[in-house]
């Protein structure tokens, strides 16, 4: 079953590149008691993701932010290595939080997992952004197509915010 609107997110542990390592973020630590922006990748460095999807966040962080949320985070079904390499890379390091959904297990208990071994590579996220309150689904933009990234973007939020 897909998680909607008004659904609580289900207890997660992400992994996430600091300057001392990696930490361990659960769902609890991340949405108790905030607003929070979650967007999902199919794959960090993929062409769409690192090209349009990301940057449209990492361009209207500020707008986000006085709208009145809390933090912003990107999850994907990477390691937290790639993760970490594209938070460096991008320029996000330390503005949003880049999160390894390592095992799909988080992608997979919302239903938003997707095959892409025909691709080259294997189960995914399907791109997609919430809007989290206290970890209640409030708003909720999947995207038909896994090449786009236009429901699912930062503009797209700002205009639910």
């Amino acid at each position: 079953m897909t998680i909607s609107v008004g659904d609580t997110l289900p207890a997660a542990t992400f992994k996430e590149k600091t300057a001392d390592g990696p930490v361990e973020v659960t769902t609890e630590s991340l949405f108790k008691g905030k607003k929070v922006v979650l967007f999902a990748v199919p794959g960090a460095f993929t062409p769409t993701c690192t090209l349009n999807h990301l940057p449209g966040y990492l361009e209207n962080r500020d707008a986000l932010l006085e709208h009145g949320v809390d933090e912003i985070a990107v999850v994907a079904v990477n390691d937290w290595f790639v993760m970490g390499a594209w938070a460096e890379k991008s320029g996000g390091m330390g503005k949003i939080h880049f999160l390894s959904d390592w095992d799909a297990g988080f992608t997979k208990s919302i239903g938003l997992d997707i095959d892409l071994a025909a691709a080259g590579l294997g189960v995914r996220s399907k791109r997609y952004s919430m809007l989290v309150e206290d970890g209640v689904v409030t708003s909720f933009n999947l995207e038909e197509n896994p090449g786009q990234a236009t429901v699912s973007g930062a503009a797209a939020m700002l205009e639910q915010l």
